[in-house]
């Protein structure tokens, strides 16, 4: 049995997971998170506690000092998710534990003597806090080519860390081609964007002839599988996310990369990688109209 914690914010996490769980068919493994279980989920689910609803004061010392992340004095609801937490791997004890990603969560299930592996993320991550999870850590996943430096505070923990290359939904699927014209897809993440939709209008004005698509905010459209879309695209325009830049490169399609701001620089990090070996091409801005 392995547990995989997942972390609520945005839709990364949650993706890559899923991703993650699809391809481990000789084991059980069973999703904790206070997100709701995705419908591709392969097995068990426990749904946690939110530890950020209501949002604590200022004066409840959420980073106990430095040390942590999150961890707010006096939350019901944070004392009510780490016990449940404890509560499964004391009644199912998991041979291995993924957490992608929490710190507490770390610390919580290694105390218990749980073996846990994390996900690295890019970025800047020297801060306590980070440091002590990588510490802590049996090993880390960082789901990125081994040539890719973009975490920054990780020389420490190499020995355990294993580049595996970027972990995309769409593993698997052969890139296909037909649907003509001159198209432009743009992704935009749930975590949030600087773009607007007159950006997006004077990018249109700029470009007679191309058929724009977008994906995400400003607009808000969704597609559950976005697959054949992103195949039959002529240029890629997205975000930095990690899931955003690998579905693009198992589609095999010419990406603009924006990225986004992020805690720890982690797109920053991300889009100065790629910049560096020219394997897309990295704007630090939208564009302004004319440039």
């Amino acid at each position: 049995m392995i547990g995989y914690y997942v972390h609520h914010q945005g839709d990364g996490h949650v993706t890559r997971a899923a991703a993650i769980a699809r391809a481990l068919d000789d084991e059980p493994i069973t999703g904790l998170s206070s997100r709701a279980r995705p419908d591709d989920w392969p097995g068990a689910w426990v749904q946690l506690a939110r530890d950020d609803d209501p949002e604590p004061g200022p004066l409840d010392d959420p980073t106990a000092g430095g040390a942590l992340h999150w961890a707010p004095r006096g939350h019901a609801g944070l004392r009510e998710r780490m016990a449940q937490l404890a509560a499964w791997v004391a009644t199912h004890a998991p041979r291995l534990m993924v957490v992608d990603v929490s710190v507490e969560v770390t610390a919580l299930v290694r105390a218990m003597g749980v073996p846990t592996v994390v996900m690295g993320l890019p970025g800047v991550r020297e801060d306590a806090a980070h440091q002590l999870g990588y510490r802590l850590a049996d090993a880390i996943i960082a789901p990125w080519p081994d040539w890719a430096n973009v975490l920054v505070g990780g020389e420490p923990w190499r020995a355990k860390t294993h580049a595996v290359g970027a972990i995309s939904r769409f593993d698997g699927r052969i890139p296909s081609r037909g649907m003509g014209g001159r198209r432009v897809l743009v992704l935009s993440g749930r975590g949030g964007t600087e773009l607007t939709l007159d950006q997006l209008a004077a990018a249109q004005a700029e470009t007679p002839g191309w058929e724009w698509t977008v994906l995400g905010p400003p607009g808000r459209r969704w597609l559950a599988d976005p697959w054949p879309l992103l195949c039959g695209t002529d240029v890629v325009v997205t975000h930095a996310g990690q899931n955003a830049i690998a579905d693009v490169a198992t589609a095999r399609r010419p990406a603009v990369i924006v990225p986004q701001p992020r805690p720890h620089d982690e797109q920053a990090t991300t889009a100065a990688a790629l910049a560096a070996t020219g394997l897309a091409v990295v704007c630090r801005a939208w564009p302004a109209p004319g440039t």
